[in-house]
């Protein structure tokens, strides 16, 4: 199951822009995840990302829907990015239309796509057998209603992922039995980043620095994560002008140097790699992004002995949103939402850690055999 089912490659008639979908394995003839914008995005990429949410899948206990991955070669703040982004999904739409449903990832927003489903009447991705399910269409209007409620000062879709990193974080870390007041540096500011660092903040941790694509901020008592939010620019970035007089403002590629006893890449993949997986700090690392961990650095990582909760355990929070609405597992409620994510998150967790202190292996190896996609069904005609 390590090659890919399905590679498609997209060249932008207007711009330089490239892109590729990705579909690892269907399920039910059903293959589900987000389109992710960034100048950096490789076809390998894609294909890593698509295979991680194959397992991503089976950690969130989904029987219905496989993994698969979109990924465009262009820059998200460019003034026509929408435009590349919905010339990318027309071109994709025979997929999309057959069962493949993409959702925002990295540089896209998820209102942005259901923008571009809507504009050609597509909606919700489903399959064939989905689209006559009285039972999925009324979790599809229970999910679109929950698209416009909050939780805290998010929007639900915008919290999940992150309240369920920050969930695993503290899970993780109570399970390690290390009797201290835990500090956190985060890498990364967008939603997820950013939703992470308040729930942790919520649930009695120190977040001591935040890095976003302009710069590091850190505080050695404790940055005021709400604060940061509720002052974010237009890109989603932190404003200076509104910082502490005792924060202190440095490189955003210093954010390894930060002491801290949880480190949580929250952005861009492979951040952390054989240049510097010597330099981290923390004993503790809950990857909130996807893959932030290149191969070669998660061997240096594994021979160091750090602890690691890795992406598909931790970051599972907006796929689970999705099934456990659309598939009727949850009362459409934020609450109930957060609530299941939180009570998937503790769970998996805890098991991942307890095999691997039982197995005295680390939690990455363990977590590829516990969740190893099992089904590779053919797309539902």
């Amino acid at each position: 199951m390590k090659k890919p089912y399905l590679v498609v490659e997209w060249n932008d008639s207007e711009t330089d822009a490239k892109g590729w979908l990705v579909v690892h394995n269907f399920v039910k003839g059903y293959a589900g995840g987000g389109t992710r914008m960034h100048p950096t995005v490789t076809r390998e990429e894609v294909e890593r990302l698509a295979e991680a949410m194959a397992y991503k899948y089976m950690a969130s206990e989904s029987i219905t829907t496989g993994g698969c991955k979109a990924g465009i070669a262009y820059d998200y703040k460019a003034p026509d990015a929408y435009d590349v982004l919905r010339r990318f999904l027309i071109a994709m739409m025979p997929y999309v239309e057959a069962g493949v449903s993409l959702g925002s990832d990295l540089g896209t927003k998820y209102e942005d796509v259901l923008r571009v489903f809507d504009e050609f009447n597509v909606g919700i991705p489903l399959t064939k057998s989905m689209k006559e399910d009285a039972s999925v269409q009324n979790g599809i209007k229970d999910f679109n209603n929950l698209l416009s409620t909050k939780i805290d000062c998010f929007l639900l879709n915008d919290a999940v992922t992150g309240y369920g990193v920050a969930f695993c974080a503290d899970e993780a870390w109570k399970f390690k039995g290390v009797n201290k007041e835990a500090k956190v540096v985060i890498q990364g500011f967008g939603c997820v980043g950013a939703s992470c660092a308040l729930k942790l903040s919520q649930l009695g941790y120190k977040i001591v620095g935040i890095s976003d694509a302009n710069l590091l901020v850190t505080c050695e008592e404790g940055l005021d994560v709400q604060k940061l939010i509720d002052h974010k620019n237009s890109h989603g970035e932190m404003s200076r002008e509104f910082f502490e007089p005792n924060y202190v403002v440095r490189s955003n590629t210093e954010w390894l140097d930060v002491k801290c006893d949880i480190l949580i890449p929250a952005a861009l993949e492979d951040v952390i790699n054989v240049s510097n997986a010597n330099q981290v700090k923390g004993s503790l690392i809950v990857e909130a992004a996807n893959i932030p961990i290149s191969a070669e650095g998660d061997q240096i990582i594994k021979r160091r002995g750090i602890d690691v909760v890795n992406d598909f355990v931790a970051n599972l929070g907006a796929i689970r949103f999705y099934d456990a609405v659309i598939f009727g597992l949850v009362k459409p409620e934020p609450q109930e939402v957060i609530d299941d994510i939180e009570r998937l998150s503790r769970k998996n967790t805890f098991n991942l850690f307890t095999e691997a202190k039982k197995q005295k292996r680390y939690q990455r190896d363990i977590a590829c055999e516990l969740f190893e996609p099992t089904v590779r069904d053919l797309i539902e005609c």
